[in-house]
């Protein structure tokens, strides 16, 4: 296995040394290098909105291998690099989702009725979830800041048969101005994808140092935008597909230094990593410990991050 890991690293080095050198503060453990080699696991989540989870997974089971995704009632892995063809998906009774982007929906805790912003919102999966456990009664505003990302985003709400979505196209920053509005805010934030490497190694390539630090500084501005929007008592939940702490631990810091923000932990059989207070001597509040940091050995998954914050009433 040494061997291996050995070569793995080397790989990655010869792509890109910059992102070997940064990785080796945060976890350079034979594990890492190991699950982000290997091909991402497929999964799904079945769309309640138009089907019953049993029915759908009868069907799927003559011709797939479906193993439940422990934190998702309505998730599953299954043994095929794709559900993209089956006329299941193509219909909008389920819909491709890495399994661990599922969590960030479920730990929204939404309720019929409720008015929900999702400011980072294309292609649409985890607005499709939100809105089935909203069982189609309430409004989100499903936002996004690309005119291109926006038919993507449109096209996925109605297959799954989403009716309560209003999209909108802005900046995320512009919530900021509709103060206490919101029951809930979803920001799926833009980061730097390093999760996703084990799907494409073109995030690999395209990841740099110069992109995390400017990332970091959007996502406190979005993260502080969301917040704005918050109504007092409501949850706002910040994930992203990356593990570098500058896009993470240090932008809740950044909230919790600068509101009265609570961070509430999230109960979800998920094996995690444990959060970091300290790095490149910065140090952040112990309350980023109630947060889920989760490198793709834990559950053999994306890397992923999600922060469930409350703001009091």
């Amino acid at each position: 296995m040494l061997r291996e890991v050995e070569k793995i690293k080397e790989d990655f080095k010869s792509v890109n040394p910059k992102f070997v050198e940064r990785y080796e503060k945060i976890d350079d453990s034979d594990e890492f290098y190991l699950f982000m080699a290997k091909p991402l696991r497929c999964s799904f989540r079945v769309n309640t909105l138009k089907a019953r989870v049993e029915d759908v997974v009868e069907s799927l089971n003559d011709r797939f291998e479906l193993e439940p995704v422990p934190w998702c009632r309505e998730g599953f892995f299954v043994n095929a690099e794709s559900v993209g063809g089956t006329i299941e998906h193509m219909i909008g009774l389920i819909f491709s989702q890495e399994a661990s982007a599922m969590i960030p929906a479920i730990a929204l805790d939404v309720k019929p009725g409720m008015l929900v912003l999702d400011m980072c919102a294309s292609p649409g999966g985890k607005t499709t979830q939100i809105a089935q456990y909203m069982q189609n009664e309430g409004c989100i505003i499903a936002n996004d800041v690309k005119y291109d990302r926006l038919n993507i985003l449109i096209s996925n709400l109605q297959r799954c048969g989403v009716t309560i979505a209003r999209v909108t196209m802005k900046d995320g920053r512009f919530f900021k101005r509709f103060s206490d509005r919101f029951d809930r805010v979803l920001i799926d934030a833009p980061c730097s994808n390093v999760g996703m490497i084990r799907k494409n190694f073109k995030y690999l390539k395209l990841w740099s140092l110069k992109e995390v630090v400017s990332l970091s500084r959007l996502q406190k501005e979005l993260v502080m935008a969301g917040y704005k929007a918050l109504k007092p008592g409501g949850v706002l939940v910040y994930a992203t597909c990356t593990l570098d702490p500058l896009e993470n631990e240090e932008v809740i810091d950044h909230l919790l230094s600068n509101t009265d923000a609570e961070i509430v932990e999230i109960d979800l059989p998920v094996r995690r990593h444990r959060p970091i207070t300290k790095f490149e001597g910065r140090e952040y509040s112990k309350e980023v410990l109630k947060c889920l940091r989760i490198h793709p050995q834990d559950n053999d998954t994306e890397g992923f991050f999600v922060a469930k914050i409350l703001k009091p009433s």
